[in-house]
């Protein structure tokens, strides 16, 4: 049977347990009467997505063709399935840095152009370097099909 509340009270010697129940009683009524009156306003009001989240959902479905890439960041993101800026940004810099002939000058522009569009690649680990990465290389200016099978 659920029909049954046990409450273990414990009050100060100069106030009954029956007292104490029914002043924490009366304090809530009065704080959800008080909630319930700022509820009363916006009775009515249908809510519905903001234009924000709108705005953020079409920024999210942009084809990367939008963003004006170089040829050797768009190739290899598309080589890598990635062909949203929602997909993109599902990606860390450690992910983006996985994709073979994708180095740091690419990620500074995937990062810039992300920027400019008030997002940002998903939070890489902490003390992240890509310069340590195994598939860092200083000079990946041109996009290179030779390594490919």
């Amino acid at each position: 049977d659920f029909d049954r509340l046990v409450v273990d009270v414990e009050t100060k010697p100069s106030m009954k347990p029956r007292d104490a129940v029914a002043s924490a009683g009366k304090t809530l009524v009065e704080l959800f009467g008080l909630a319930r009156e700022l509820n009363v306003d916006a009775e009515g009001i249908e809510m519905g997505p903001s234009v924000m989240d709108a705005a953020l959902a079409a920024d999210l479905a942009l084809p990367i063709e939008d963003l004006d890439l170089t040829v050797r960041s768009y190739n290899c993101l598309k080589r890598e399935g990635i062909h949203t800026v929602g997909e993109l940004v599902n990606r860390s810099e450690a992910d983006l840095l996985d994709i073979r002939n994708f180095g740091s000058k690419s990620i500074d522009e995937i990062k810039a152009k992300l920027v400019s569009m008030g997002m940002s690649l998903k939070d890489s680990p902490a003390g992240f370097d890509p310069t340590k990465h195994q598939n860092f290389n200083a000079s990946d200016d041109d996009f290179a099909e030779a390594d490919q099978a």
